[in-house]
């Protein structure tokens, strides 16, 4: 086993069912060379019953990237893992905070908060299949278990399970009563909880999710914690990743053109394997969110990305009123 280097941790892009498939990363990967990525999460059962390795596709750009996992039985999960780790994943998380109704039927996601026991037993069988780092992305709490107390014992089961880095998204999660987007939503964020587990735990990376969404607001969490997550701000405004890489790790800014032209070969390769455009043109939306020319840029490849043919130079097409604005 290899220990954890807290420095890799420091910026994330957090797994996102949807949105973080694997055209998603690559551009990511592209605004951000040092950023963590994480797949959208897979269950351990489409893995190992449903054999749908196509699931643990990637390109070798994408590195570091994490597989994430949803399930509760440790002997599937470690096969899964085990799956993830040989298709050359950099790390296996296992996701304790989603809190869908299709994740709760399945007994995973943030219901499991409520039997660290159980998720102890999944992370050691995983730990016990792979090499690569096992993490544990999870709420601060669920339902009414709101005690701090709570989530201090399910911390000490997981280092006990040998957890060396937990993602923590500062929002409880109701499962009952609201929808997975609420949850993203209304409960409140209570950073000073998360900033609280560091404090007790200083040998556990602790990495902190949940409505961050500027270089600032990075800053200030990094005062406290090893790490920041970036959820939707990554998502919908994702020329923050460059901008955070950027203020994080001195790295020159990139134009918004110039990180479109360095998808252009990608884009190229994967229309020739057949993929529609419209399957990659839809992460890139937000690259111009802000900016004079954004409004045409949205539209022009949301109208024309679906059409049959579609190729790269409806993408020249979009960024033409952008390069005008500038």
């Amino acid at each position: 086993m290899h220990s954890t280097n807290p420095q890799d941790y420091r910026l994330s892009v957090a797994p996102m069912m949807d949105w973080t498939d694997r055209h998603c990363r690559y551009f990511h990967r592209l605004l951000s060379p040092h950023a963590r990525l994480y797949t959208e999460m897979v269950t351990s059962a489409a893995l190992v019953r449903g054999k749908q390795l196509r699931l643990l596709e990637h390109s070798q750009q994408e590195h570091p990237v994490a597989l994430q996992l949803g399930g509760s039985d440790p002997r599937e999960l470690a096969e899964a893992a085990r799956y993830g780790a040989q298709a050359g994943y950099d790390e296996i998380n296992l996701n304790v905070g989603c809190p869908s109704d299709r994740v709760q039927s399945g007994r995973f996601g943030a219901c499991l908060m409520r039997e660290p026991a159980l998720v102890g037993d999944c992370v050691k069988a995983m730990r016990d299949a792979v090499s690569v780092p096992v993490t544990v992305k999870c709420r601060i709490g669920v339902d009414d278990q709101d005690e701090y107390a709570d989530l201090q014992h399910f911390t000490e089961t997981m280092i006990e399970a040998g957890v060396e880095v937990l993602v923590v998204h500062a929002r409880k999660a109701w499962l009952q009563g609201l929808s997975p987007k609420e949850n993203r939503e209304i409960p409140p964020l209570d950073y000073e909880r998360v900033y609280r587990l560091k404090r007790e735990f200083p040998q556990l990376v602790v990495v902190i999710n949940g409505g961050i969404t500027t270089v600032q607001a990075m800053r200030q969490h990094l005062a406290h914690v090893d790490g920041v997550m970036l959820g939707r701000a990554a998502y919908h405004e994702p020329y923050v990743l460059a901008q955070v890489e950027a203020a994080l790790y001195d790295m020159p800014l990139p134009s918004r053109d110039s990180v479109l032209q360095h998808m252009r070969p990608y884009i190229e390769a994967e229309l020739a394997r057949g993929t529609a455009l419209k399957h990659i043109t839809r992460h890139l939306l937000g690259l111009y969110q802000g900016e004079p020319g954004a409004r045409a840029f949205r539209r022009i490849l949301s109208e024309g990305a679906h059409l049959s043919g579609a190729n790269w130079s409806l993408i020249e097409q979009a960024m033409a009123p952008a390069r005008v604005a500038a």
